[in-house]
């Protein structure tokens, strides 16, 4: 039984962590917060959309992976930041592999959006 409290104990404290960063996120990156915004808008249309299951799921999906994206580019930044303010080669390469992955996702996204909607109307 001690085992089991044990593990709920931890699913709490990551859960608590978790909630810790989003709000983070909200509170400290211009960034997170317009795709989070424009998420939610984009959850609410799909679910609006008359589609199939599969269809709502890859559109919700591929939004929502935007955002996780730019939750993980947001930590590498302030990882970065922390190391300190001086301009090393590193560490812009460090930025501009987490923008590039957040601009992937983004292609991704509209890409997913457009082919399904496309056949759609």
């Amino acid at each position: 039984m001690a085992g089991t409290t044990g593990g709920w104990r931890r699913i709490v404290k990551a859960a608590g962590y978790s909630w810790q960063g989003l709000r983070a996120a909200w509170h400290h990156e211009a960034a997170f917060r317009q795709e989070a915004v424009l998420a939610v808008v984009a959850v609410i249309v799909a679910c609006w959309l008359n589609v199939d299951t599969v269809t709502r799921i890859l559109l919700i999906g591929s939004v929502v992976l935007v955002v996780i994206v730019e939750v993980l580019n947001s930590a590498i930044e302030a990882v970065v930041d922390r190391l300190g303010p001086e301009i090393h080669p590193l560490s812009g390469r460090a930025k501009d592999l987490g923008s590039a992955a957040v601009f992937l996702a983004l292609l991704l996204a509209a890409f997913v959006w457009i082919a399904l909607l496309w056949q759609w109307w």
